[in-house]
């Protein structure tokens, strides 16, 4: 999808996470590519129904699901469907059903769409987007309080993160990763999180993970909490326990 059409967004993470509370089906995110110039066909809608069917079905056991599904490549779509590595399989079930439900309504006519939840990411493309990198679909969101010592913070923020990137994407076959940090100041501790899709190899996990933290600082400077959420991959770091498992 032209960049031009899915730019960076960002958003507050307190705003996001309020809405997604309160209203319960609310994403942190969404984008669909313009009706105008990629009209779905009524054979790629139908072979794409059966496969956010398929991946729906597929995605609470393990976590991930993946698949394309169609007679030619001009209505065959490819979708990918990611819960969170801390995610109940109940949880993940629920949000599947909420994202498979809602890119479709939100985006009736498109090829291609991404939505991410709090517990989940799904997207769907008309071409083969499966092992590569997803640079286009990325999305920040941070926490609107500052720390007092920014550039220390921000040193351990990189640390972390970085410790659990390897992590991810060597050591982990969810390539998934979470942990946490003593921090010099008091009893504060540093809680991170770090997870690619598992079509990338575990080099291009790193690499995007690698990408993902290198934003933090341009995004999130001095901030208690952010993340990166892409297609690809996210990043999350918070000074108070957020993993769900």
């Amino acid at each position: 999808m032209p960049s031009s059409r899915l730019t960076s967004s960002l958003y507050l993470l307190a705003f996001a996470l309020l809405l997604q509370n309160v209203l319960g089906i609310d994403p942190l995110f969404r984008r669909c590519s313009s009706n105008t110039n990629s009209t779905a066909t009524s054979s790629y809608k139908t072979s794409l129904s059966v496969l956010m069917g398929s991946i729906n079905q597929l995605v609470p056991v393990e976590g991930f699901a993946l698949g394309s599904l169609g007679q030619n490549s001009q209505d065959r779509p490819y979708g990918l469907l990611l819960c969170r590595g801390d995610v109940s399989p109940s949880d993940c079930r629920t949000c599947a059903v909420i994202a498979t439900r809602e890119i479709r309504k939100s985006c009736p006519n498109s090829k291609r769409a991404i939505i991410a939840y709090d517990n989940c990411l799904l997207k769907y493309s008309d071409t083969d987007f499966f092992g590569q990198i997803d640079d286009e679909n990325k999305f920040y969101l941070w926490n609107v309080n500052n720390v007092s010592n920014p550039v220390m913070f921000n040193e351990k923020i990189i640390e972390l993160l970085s410790q659990l990137a390897t992590k991810a994407s060597y050591n982990s076959t969810k390539l998934y990763a979470a942990g946490e940090m003593d921090l010099p100041e008091g009893s504060t501790k540093l809680y991170g999180m770090t997870h690619c899709t598992r079509d990338l190899s575990s080099a291009d996990c790193k690499k995007c993970l690698d990408g993902a933290i290198r934003d933090l600082p341009r995004v999130a400077y001095g901030k208690e909490g952010a993340r990166v959420v892409g297609g690809s991959c996210m990043a999350i770091y918070e000074i108070y326990p957020f993993v769900k498992a």
